[in-house]
């Protein structure tokens, strides 16, 4: 459990649809809104978690979640779906782990970057860049499919 600092803005918009009750001349949707969205997109990845609940914040950007997920590779693959949409600054995690396992490392995807660089940068060798993109799957489509600002799982390499 913690907090997690993510870029507000740089964030992918939620496709996820959910009914707006914003009015036509309000731009930006309701704090429920978002929480609902957030909800709907994390459902939408098939991830496995019992309780899911998702609350946000709109004063200070932050999201919170609750659940218990079997895995902590699940966990934080929860955090990072929330965590990269463009109205979280913040992830409060408050899941349970049925089988608590060691943490992945996160990291900010930096102007340049490539999943062969990042994989050199933590493994010593480009070629295993598909660990990486591996361990965000289904947040990644495609190993090419980053941006700057965007929090990838870097998982322990044995």
């Amino acid at each position: 459990m913690g907090l997690f600092d993510f870029v507000k803005g740089i964030g992918k918009k939620n496709q996820a649809k959910v009914e707006q009750t914003t009015t036509p001349a309000s731009t930006e949707p309701t704090a429920q809104e978002v929480a609902n969205q957030l909800l709907a997109h994390v459902q939408s990845l098939g991830l496995p978690i019992d309780g899911l609940v998702v609350n946000y914040n709109s004063t200070t950007d932050l999201a919170t979640i609750q659940g218990k997920v079997k895995s902590q590779a699940d966990k934080e693959k929860i955090i990072l779906a929330v965590g990269n949409i463009d109205h979280v600054a913040k992830v409060d995690d408050q899941m349970t782990v049925e089988t608590p396992e060691p943490e992945s490392k996160f990291y900010t995807v930096k102007a340049g970057d490539n999943l062969s660089k990042i994989s050199k940068e933590y493994y010593g060798d480009p070629n295993h860049y598909n660990k990486i993109f591996e361990a965000n799957k289904p947040l990644l489509k495609d190993a090419d499919d980053i941006y700057p600002g965007q929090v990838l799982r870097i998982p322990q390499y044995f």
